[in-house]
């Protein structure tokens, strides 16, 4: 018996060393590290517009770490830009297997992109009820804080869009003040000065980004009752915004646009066009761009 003890602890010992070093899951201990560092040259090479380089990347990854989510779904929807069928399959099912919950997210993802790029920009605006916000994407303003032209046209197809829903609150978005005044209070103020109630105009004036104006503008829809929104930018803005609403969680069920460049924008976009709408859509679905 004394024999078989101290083979016993013999084994324990080993087997404890050896998962020490490789870590429970059966990966090196320092596979963190390196993978981490394979994710985030992954996610500057989507940035930058190589997506060849980041699959690459991340293929690298999963073979280190098969349970990585976030690796996993950013290799779905880049395969899925890239036309790359059989990856995008292995990658969804292998995620399933992993994260469930992901995988479902991230076919949500492909579906918001396939109906932003599917979205035609429309000047007119639509009729929609109570429930249903108006959102008013922001424009850099000038230094003095004023408006710049572009923006003026979203906000006369804002208002347009008011006036044809006037039971539908509004929402402005957009921070990066100038001069001391925010996009959005600029925004609130001119369609104010045109006649609309202060009390429905409703200030989102954080967001610095169309990821952030989407996330930000989805909360504030919630808290003030509405459940789907008509979202309001210019024509060569409009695809990239909805995809970003939909992956945030708002139903888009309009999106009225300026007239500036509404012809050369009606057709659908070149793959290579699309690459800002998937970009942005992972940031709305928040994966990490670094850890």
């Amino acid at each position: 018996m004394v024999k078989i003890s101290r083979h016993w602890k013999l084994w324990v010992a080993t087997a404890f060393a050896a998962a020490t070093i490789t870590g429970l899951s059966g990966t090196p201990a320092n596979a963190a590290p390196e993978t981490d560092a394979l994710y985030n040259s992954a996610q500057r090479a989507f940035t930058d517009g190589d997506e060849s380089a980041g699959r690459a990347e991340l293929r690298q990854l999963i073979a280190a770490d098969p349970n990585d989510a976030q690796a996993l779904s950013l290799q779905a929807i880049w395969s899925h830009y890239a036309d790359d069928l059989p990856a995008l399959a292995d990658s969804l099912a292998r995620l399933t297997v992993v994260d469930p919950a992901m995988a479902q997210a991230t076919n949500n993802v492909l579906g918001a992109i396939g109906a932003a790029v599917a979205t035609l920009p429309n000047p007119l605006p639509a009729i929609v009820g109570p429930q249903t916000g108006i959102v008013v994407l922001g424009y850099g303003l000038l230094p003095d804080g004023s408006l710049r032209p572009e923006l003026v046209n979203r906000l006369a197809a804002a208002w347009l869009q008011a006036v044809a829903s006037p039971l539908s609150p509004v929402v402005v978005t957009g921070g990066n003040p100038q001069n001391g005044v925010s996009e959005a209070e600029a925004m609130r103020a001119w369609l104010v000065a045109k006649g609309l109630p202060a009390s429905r105009v409703n200030v989102e004036s954080r967001a610095g980004s169309t990821v952030q104006n989407a996330l930000f503008s989805t909360k504030m829809l919630r808290d003030i009752g509405a459940n789907s929104a008509v979202v309001v930018t210019s024509p060569n803005h409009i695809r990239r915004a909805v995809a970003d609403f939909i992956v945030a969680g708002t139903r888009v069920v309009g999106a009225t646009t300026s007239l500036d460049q509404l012809v050369s924008q009606l057709p659908p976009p070149a793959k290579q066009a699309q690459h800002g709408i998937y970009l942005d859509a992972t940031r709305t679905f928040q994966l990490a761009t670094s850890r």
